[in-house]
Protein backbone atom coordinates (compact mmCIF):
# COMPACT_ATOMS: atom_id res chain seq x y z
CA UNK A 1 0.00 0.00 0.00
CA UNK A 2 1.33 3.39 -0.64
CA UNK A 3 1.78 5.67 1.74
CA UNK A 4 0.15 8.42 -0.46
CA UNK A 5 -3.24 8.51 -1.48
CA UNK A 6 -4.42 10.60 -4.69
CA UNK A 7 -7.98 11.95 -5.54
CA UNK A 8 -9.44 14.44 -7.84
CA UNK A 9 -12.91 14.35 -5.72
CA UNK A 10 -11.87 15.88 -1.96
CA UNK A 11 -12.51 19.23 -1.94
CA UNK A 12 -9.71 21.90 0.46
CA UNK A 13 -10.20 25.06 2.17
CA UNK A 14 -8.24 28.38 1.44
CA UNK A 15 -6.44 28.08 4.55
CA UNK A 16 -5.33 24.52 3.51
CA UNK A 17 -4.52 25.54 -0.02
CA UNK A 18 -2.67 28.89 1.66
CA UNK A 19 -1.21 26.46 4.49
CA UNK A 20 0.77 23.94 1.63
CA UNK A 21 1.77 27.04 -0.43
CA UNK A 22 3.58 28.15 2.43
CA UNK A 23 5.03 24.96 3.12
CA UNK A 24 5.74 24.08 -0.62
CA UNK A 25 7.75 27.55 -0.63
CA UNK A 26 5.01 28.46 -3.47
CA UNK A 27 3.73 31.42 -1.41
CA UNK A 28 6.11 33.86 -2.69
CA UNK A 29 4.63 33.43 -6.16
CA UNK A 30 1.15 33.46 -4.74
CA UNK A 31 -1.46 35.75 -3.15
CA UNK A 32 -2.04 34.03 -0.06
CA UNK A 33 -2.33 37.27 1.80
CA UNK A 34 -5.41 38.02 -0.63
CA UNK A 35 -7.90 35.06 0.85
CA UNK A 36 -10.76 36.24 -1.78
CA UNK A 37 -8.31 35.61 -4.79
CA UNK A 38 -7.23 32.31 -2.96
CA UNK A 39 -10.98 31.40 -2.77
CA UNK A 40 -11.69 32.09 -6.65
CA UNK A 41 -8.15 29.90 -7.55
CA UNK A 42 -9.80 27.15 -5.96
CA UNK A 43 -13.37 28.03 -6.79
CA UNK A 44 -12.62 28.19 -10.51
CA UNK A 45 -9.96 25.16 -11.43
CA UNK A 46 -11.62 22.74 -13.07
CA UNK A 47 -9.51 20.27 -11.71
CA UNK A 48 -7.80 20.01 -8.45
CA UNK A 49 -6.21 17.03 -7.68
CA UNK A 50 -4.57 16.75 -3.92
CA UNK A 51 -2.17 14.05 -2.04
CA UNK A 52 -2.46 13.08 0.91
CA UNK A 53 -0.65 11.12 3.77
CA UNK A 54 -3.72 9.75 6.05
CA UNK A 55 -5.54 13.20 6.55
CA UNK A 56 -3.05 15.58 6.15
CA UNK A 57 -2.21 17.22 2.51
CA UNK A 58 0.51 17.04 1.28
CA UNK A 59 0.04 18.22 -2.34
CA UNK A 60 -1.85 19.59 -4.81
CA UNK A 61 -2.29 20.29 -8.75
CA UNK A 62 -4.38 23.10 -9.53
CA UNK A 63 -5.34 23.22 -13.20
CA UNK A 64 -7.31 24.99 -16.04
CA UNK A 65 -8.59 22.61 -18.79
CA UNK A 66 -11.03 22.03 -21.68
CA UNK A 67 -10.47 18.32 -20.63
CA UNK A 68 -10.01 17.54 -24.63
CA UNK A 69 -6.88 20.02 -25.91
CA UNK A 70 -5.08 21.50 -23.28
CA UNK A 71 -4.97 21.70 -19.57
CA UNK A 72 -2.66 24.22 -17.67
CA UNK A 73 -1.73 23.17 -14.61
CA UNK A 74 -1.27 26.55 -12.40
CA UNK A 75 -0.18 24.95 -9.36
CA UNK A 76 1.79 21.96 -8.31
CA UNK A 77 2.42 22.57 -4.78
CA UNK A 78 4.42 19.56 -2.61
CA UNK A 79 4.73 20.44 1.33
CA UNK A 80 8.47 20.58 1.20
CA UNK A 81 9.14 17.33 3.99
CA UNK A 82 7.49 15.16 1.50
CA UNK A 83 9.63 16.50 -1.71
CA UNK A 84 11.96 13.93 -3.65
CA UNK A 85 9.18 11.18 -2.61
CA UNK A 86 7.28 10.97 -6.44
CA UNK A 87 4.62 13.02 -4.67
CA UNK A 88 4.57 15.40 -7.70
CA UNK A 89 5.04 13.20 -10.33
CA UNK A 90 1.81 11.25 -9.28
CA UNK A 91 -0.10 14.60 -8.74
CA UNK A 92 0.94 14.70 -12.51
CA UNK A 93 -0.17 11.24 -13.62
CA UNK A 94 -3.47 12.06 -11.76
CA UNK A 95 -4.03 14.86 -13.88
CA UNK A 96 -2.93 13.51 -16.54
CA UNK A 97 -5.24 10.75 -16.43
CA UNK A 98 -8.34 12.84 -15.56
CA UNK A 99 -8.10 14.89 -18.31
CA UNK A 100 -7.66 12.00 -20.80
CA UNK A 101 -5.92 10.77 -24.16
CA UNK A 102 -5.34 13.66 -25.98
CA UNK A 103 -4.92 16.72 -23.94
CA UNK A 104 -1.56 17.50 -23.00
CA UNK A 105 -0.50 19.35 -19.60
CA UNK A 106 1.14 22.57 -19.70
CA UNK A 107 2.70 25.13 -17.38
CA UNK A 108 4.69 27.80 -16.27
CA UNK A 109 7.91 26.64 -13.87
CA UNK A 110 9.17 28.51 -11.16
CA UNK A 111 12.41 29.33 -11.49
CA UNK A 112 13.98 26.80 -8.67
CA UNK A 113 11.86 23.91 -10.27
CA UNK A 114 13.04 24.07 -14.07
CA UNK A 115 15.27 21.61 -13.99
CA UNK A 116 12.75 19.28 -12.42
CA UNK A 117 9.88 19.54 -15.21
CA UNK A 118 12.31 17.84 -17.62
CA UNK A 119 13.36 14.94 -15.62
CA UNK A 120 9.56 13.62 -15.28
CA UNK A 121 8.88 14.10 -19.14
CA UNK A 122 8.13 17.71 -19.83
CA UNK A 123 9.44 19.08 -23.15
CA UNK A 124 10.62 23.25 -22.64
CA UNK A 125 8.93 25.21 -24.68
CA UNK A 126 10.65 28.85 -26.25
CA UNK A 127 7.52 30.56 -27.20
CA UNK A 128 5.76 30.91 -23.71
CA UNK A 129 4.73 34.36 -23.09
CA UNK A 130 2.87 36.31 -20.32
CA UNK A 131 0.83 39.27 -19.35
CA UNK A 132 1.27 40.35 -15.91
CA UNK A 133 -2.12 41.50 -14.41
CA UNK A 134 -0.66 45.21 -13.46
CA UNK A 135 -0.37 45.05 -17.68
CA UNK A 136 -1.96 46.38 -20.61
CA UNK A 137 -2.66 44.57 -23.75
CA UNK A 138 -0.35 47.45 -26.64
Amino acid sequence: MSKFSYTAEEKISAEDFVQLLRWSGLSERRPVEDMDCIQGMIDHADLMVTAWRGDDLVGVARSVTDFNYCCYVSDLAVDLDFQHLGVGRELLRETKRSVGEGCSLILLSAPDAAEYYPRVGFTQHQGAFRLGSEQEIL
